[in-house]
């Protein structure tokens, strides 16, 4: 046995020695993170609110994707699943979220490289610098992350050289009210309202059979619920569908020839063809300020619509308004975002929603997500704040730019390639039209 003479002094060229990059999240990104660190010999430790890898994928298990295989699959994940003798699903099929688990995350995540560093039932509140808050500046750069996870055995700390967060937006919805607050009465009501993309043909399809059921929202969370509602409706009688929207049009869904993601592309005309059938009975310009429970315990959502108030009666409300992310856990890091989309500041511009609606962003990696912290980093759903319209493809290409960045590859950290797929849903300005994609 040898003995460690503990009065001895540690040598050490830096703090960050030894210390892994924490990437929070084990979804798509996360785990594609990982094995980019892994390619590298960087190491890491992953750390997931969920019970398993995916939770947040799995909780819209039934719903299919309208990117097909071949734009799901990370390219050093690939690597590393098929030296561990996975099969690749066929790459033009379109697969459920509990098919992008079961096929290909469940998978990953189960490579003993990964698994040895992942911790599941692992919520991050909050992340900080060993010893500083926000305000402190000398040697912050120098100084391990600090963060405190919440587990089922309680709370603890951990550190880390560099921190990579994939935590995405699922978790946080955004409001129903359009001020961006939540309507007047939800606590009345909140029984009756759920998040985005409820399985009303599954687990929860005795909840809305035979009810009138409103969704609020213009994206295609929205577009996929209003599908399987009008399905529902078909099947089981006494079911209604209402679609409320703020805007004139739902332009994310609005159906293109051009669009080369056909099955994103005929949502929008599925669900414009159901409106006509007056099957789903759509309410345009409609901006919900409060909700009430009626007396026979339905829920009445009262609105701006035009110059004066408007209201509608239901018995369940789905809030498919999109999503926000989680900033709280993120106070005692120094943050650079736009003020609008709450999205790193060079990277907002491509995705503003009120600058144009595009399907697909040109590609970017670590230095439009840098922020003035350094070595942190949002990716994936979470860099794209409240904007809408991400593709995971564009997520594998951000954290393959990012951790090139952490392994001192600079010249690989900037040369961004990526190939998306191309859309013919683009406005630009308010109204307009553009082929700006």
């Amino acid at each position: 046995m040898t003995l460690i003479d503990l009065a001895a002094p540690v040598v050490r060229s830096s703090r960050l020695d030894g210390l892994p990059v924490a990437i929070i999240g084990a979804g798509p990104i996360g785990l594609a993170a990982a094995a980019h660190l892994l390619e590298r010999g960087q190491d890491f430790a992953i750390y997931e609110a969920g019970k398993s890898a995916g939770a947040a994928v799995a909780a819209w298990g039934h719903i299919r994707l309208f990117s097909p295989w071949k734009h799901l699959v990370d390219p050093a994940a690939r690597r590393l699943l098929s030296a561990a003798g996975w099969a690749e699903p066929e790459p033009e099929g379109l697969p459920t979220g509990g098919e992008l688990v079961a096929d290909y995350l469940a998978p990953l995540a189960a490579l003993p490289a990964i698994a040895s560093r992942t911790l599941t039932g692992a919520e991050v509140v909050s992340v900080s610098r060993e010893g500083m808050d926000r305000t402190r500046s000398t040697g912050r750069a120098q100084t391990p992350f600090l963060l405190r996870l919440r587990t089922a055995d309680g709370v603890r700390e951990v550190t880390a050289r560099a921190v990579i967060d994939a935590s995405g937006t699922y978790r946080t919805s955004n409001s129903l009210g359009s001020s961006g607050l939540d309507p007047l009465g939800l606590d009345e009501v909140g029984e009756q309202v759920t998040s985005a993309m409820p399985d009303v043909l599954g687990a929860e399809r005795k909840r809305f059979a035979g009810r009138r059921v409103a969704v609020v929202g213009a994206g295609h969370s929205a577009a996929n619920t209003l599908l399987n509602l009008a399905t529902l409706a078909a099947e089981e009688p006494g079911t209604e569908v209402v679609w409320v929207i703020r805007n004139k049009s739902a332009v994310r869904v609005t159906t293109s020839a051009e669009d080369e993601l056909q099955a994103r592309a005929s949502i929008g005309a599925r669900v414009d063809a159901l409106v006509d059938a007056g099957t789903i009975e759509r309410v345009d310009s409609f901006e919900v300020v409060r909700l009430r429970r009626t007396s026979d315990g339905r829920v009445e959502l009262v609105g701006r619509r035009g110059d004066g108030l408007s209201s509608i009666e239901v018995d369940l409300v789905v809030n498919a308004t999109g999503f926000r992310p989680d900033l709280d856990m993120l106070r005692e890091i120094r943050l650079e975002l736009d003020e609008i989309v709450e999205a790193p500041k060079r990277l907002a511009p491509l995705i503003d929603p009120n600058v144009h609606t595009c399907g697909t962003v040109e590609p970017h990696g670590f230095a439009e997500l840098e922020q003035p912290e350094p070595n942190f980093f949002l990716a994936g759903m979470k860099s794209y704040g409240r904007a809408p319209t991400f593709l995971l493809a564009t997520g594998y290409e951000q954290v393959r730019s990012i951790v090139a960045f952490l392994d001192g590859d600079v010249r690989a950290a900037r040369n961004v390639e990526l190939v998306l797929p191309a859309t013919g849903v683009c406005s630009t300005g308010i109204g307009g039209g553009s082929s700006c994609c």
